[in-house]
């Protein structure tokens, strides 16, 4: 079994050409880093980037792919609709694609009121064990053969004001974590936990307070060994810290179509068990 993992798209539309009013005061802190901090520059190719990672997905021989939250810049319907336009048949169903929300996702309160992530990728949040819904659609489980499941989690939250950008997945959730895991159906298969926020960064530590993910040390201890792996974006760096008798693999995405560090993790299962990874760059030529 074979997965495709990538994360923290940023498909950006074009902002200057955006009615100023509409965008909102947290947009409106949000042009400095389009802007000076030249996010709008990075991200320019993001949609045709991730075309060509979705192609990548049948030249590795890739049964699903696994995208773990943050496919717009700022949570507008314009970038949502072209994110989904980009992913093409592929995020036609469960069977072939699972999704979460990152925490750009969901930067206003009314992209979250609005419920924009859900109007394009609600169907991906269909579980197969919805007994274990424990907030909203959350945690979902997704089957894939006999060996292996995926499951999804939303550390996402609207934050009080821009520049908070921890995360928390919530009592609630973890104890359904902790029931369906329990579940024999779940006993012998692999199990991918996707989760936007990092519960380790790069050097294997807890991320900061006001960027990490507040519960990611309890996440961590309920996933014991090579059976698990938290797959994951937020943090711009892609690594992959493997698996001891008490904790899970860790894959980071990083940015998976940010220009100049393009690039996603292949993760194959084998009898039950999360053998690693190898990260492969998209062959962009074409558009550079």
């Amino acid at each position: 079994m074979r997965f495709l993992h990538c994360s923290d798209i940023h498909i950006t539309q074009d902002y200057s050409s955006a009615p100023f009013l509409k965008l909102g005061w947290r947009r409106w802190m949000a042009m400095v880093e389009l802007t000076v901090g030249g996010r709008a520059t990075s991200y320019r190719d993001a949609k045709r980037t991730l075309r060509e990672i979705v192609g990548d997905v049948a030249r590795h021989e890739v049964d699903h792919l696994l995208i773990s939250g943050d496919l717009t810049a700022y949570s507008t319907e314009a970038e949502f609709r072209e994110a989904r336009e980009a992913l093409g048949t592929i995020a036609d169903s469960r069977a072939t694609c699972s999704i979460i929300p990152g925490n750009h996702d969901l930067f206003t309160p009314n992209s979250a009121k609005a419920q924009r992530f859900e109007k394009h990728f609600g169907h991906l949040l269909e579980s197969d064990l919805p007994e274990y819904c424990r907030e909203g659609a959350f945690p979902f489980v997704h089957f894939k053969g006999d060996e292996a499941a995926v499951v999804g989690l939303r550390s996402a939250r609207v934050v009080p004001i821009p520049g908070l950008a921890y995360g928390t997945v919530g009592a609630a959730q973890l104890a359904g974590l902790r029931d369906l895991l329990e579940d024999p159906r779940m006993k012998h298969r692999a199990t991918l936990v996707m989760v936007h926020h990092g519960p380790l960064n790069a050097k294997g530590r807890k991320d900061t307070r006001m960027h990490g993910l507040v519960d990611g040390t309890v996440l961590l201890s309920m996933l014991p060994g090579p059976q698990f792996a938290v797959v994951h974006g937020h943090l711009h760096h892609r690594y992959h810290h493997a698996a001891t008798a008490t904790r899970p693999h860790t894959f980071c995405a990083g940015s998976s179509t940010q220009r100049g560090h393009e690039g996603y993790w292949v993760i194959d299962v084998t009898d039950g068990v999360i053998r690693g990874g190898v990260v492969h760059i998209p062959d962009l030529s074409p558009q550079r």
